[in-house]
C-alpha cells in the first residue's frame, strides 16, 4: 500500500479535523501518501482531490467542521455514479480510503467495497452516537456540552423569569443527546423519538409543580418528537403558563471539540490507517468498553440499541 485517500461524509462533528490530522500525519509517518477527498463521496465522483502533505493539516485539530468539507451525496446510491467513484480511485492510484463519518457513511463505503474491492476503513464520528457497536463516537461529547451550556443559561433566566422552556435539540432519529443533555442539566422532562409522550400528563405535572410553589421548568424535545414551536404553544394553552420555545439548531453541530473528542478522534484515525496497512477492511474504527475496537460494517450500519428507559426513569426521580 502506498497511497490512501481520506473523507469526511453526511453531517459534520466537532473532532473531524483532528481524525484527518491523525490519518494524515500517521499515514506519511509510515511511508503513506495521503490524498484529501473534498466533499465526501461527491468529491471522489468529481475527481475533487489533491494530494495533503503534514503541513496541509497544521492549525486544525481545535477547529470544529471539516476542512474537507462534507455533503449528502443521495447519487452515490447510483451505480453509474459508483462506477465515475472507482474510476477516480484507479487514476489517481489509491490503495486504500478512510471514510470519517457515520452510519450511513458506512453503509455507502461498505457498498463500495463490496462492489469494487477498494480496501476502505470507517472512523466513527456522529453528534448522535447512534453507530451500532460503539459505545462512543466522536463528536457526541462536544454537542451535548454545548447544548448543555445553552441549557444551564436558559435554567438562569427560567428562574428569573418563572417560566416554561422547551428546548429543541438534534436528534431527529436518535434522543441520545436529548436525554444526555435533559440528565446533565437537571431538566423535568425530555421527548425523544423512541419514547411516546402524553402532553395533557405532562401539563398537569407542570400545573401541580407550579401550585406547590416550583417556579420554572425546563423540557428538552428531541427534533425528531416533535417543534418545541407547536409543544410550547400546547403546554400554553393547557396551562395558561408563560412558555417559551428555543431550538438550538445547527449551533450542535459547531464549535471546538472537547478534549475527549479530539482525543477519541486522533486515535481513531491513527487506527484506521494502521488497520488499512494491516490489511484490515471493510470495517469501522470505534470506542467499545473505553477501548479503541473494530467494528464489522455490516454491525455498524443496524439500527442502534440502547437502553432508553434506565436514562429516562433516572431524569423523571431526579427532577
Amino acid at each position: 500500500m502506498k497511497r490512501i485517500a481520506v473523507l469526511t461524509t453526511g453531517g459534520d462533528a466537532p473532532g473531524m479535523n483532528a481524525a484527518i490530522r491523525a490519518v494524515v500525519r500517521f499515514g506519511i509517518n509510515r511511508k503513506l501518501e495521503v490524498m484529501g477527498v473534498f466533499r465526501g463521496w461527491c468529491g471522489l465522483i468529481n475527481g475533487d482531490l489533491r494530494l495533503f502533505d503534514s503541513h496541509s493539516v497544521s492549525g486544525i485539530i481545535n477547529q470544529g467542521g471539516t476542512i474537507l468539507k462534507t455533503a449528502r451525496c443521495p447519487e452515490f446510491h447510483e451505480e453509474k455514479y459508483q462506477e465515475r467513484a472507482f474510476q477516480t480511485v484507479k487514476k489517481n492510484n489509491i490503495d486504500g480510503i478512510v471514510v470519517i463519518g457515520g452510519n450511513g457513511s458506512f453503509r455507502a463505503a461498505h457498498s463500495f467495497y463490496q462492489k469494487y474491492k477498494v480496501p476502505v476503513m470507517g472512523v466513527a464520528a456522529s453528534i448522535d452516537n447512534d453507530i451500532n457497536g460503539v459505545d462512543y463516537a466522536f463528536g457526541a461529547d462536544t454537542a451535548i456540552n454545548t447544548a448543555l451550556a445553552a441549557i444551564d443559561n436558559i435554567r438562569d433566566t427560567a428562574t428569573s423569569m418563572e417560566r416554561v422552556f422547551v428546548v429543541e435539540v438534534m436528534g431527529r432519529d436518535c434522543g441520545f443527546i436529548a436525554l444526555s443533555v435533559a440528565l446533565g442539566g437537571g431538566c423535568e422532562d425530555v421527548l425523544i423519538p423512541e419514547k411516546k409522550y402524553d402532553l395533557h400528563e405532562m401539563c398537569h405535572a407542570i400545573v401541580e409543580g407550579n401550585l406547590r410553589g416550583k417556579v420554572s421548568w425546563i423540557i428538552v424535545v428531541a427534533e425528531g418528537a416533535g417543534s418545541a414551536v407547536d409543544i410550547a404553544k400546547q403546554i400554553k394553552e393547557i396551562t395558561t403558563l408563560e412558555t417559551r420555545p428555543v431550538v438550538l439548531g445547527h449551533v450542535q453541530r459547531g464549535g471546538r471539540p472537547t478534549a475527549f473528542s479530539r482525543d477519541i478522534a486522533l486515535n481513531l484515525g491513527k487506527m484506521a490507517v494502521e488497520s488499512l496497512l494491516n490489511g484490515v477492511t471493510d470495517k469501522a474504527v470505534g470506542l467499545v468498553a473505553g477501548k479503541i475496537a473494530l467494528v464489522d460494517f455490516e454491525t455498524a450500519i443496524k439500527k442502534k440499541e440502547y437502553n432508553v428507559d434506565n436514562m429516562f426513569n433516572l431524569i423523571k426521580v431526579l427532577s
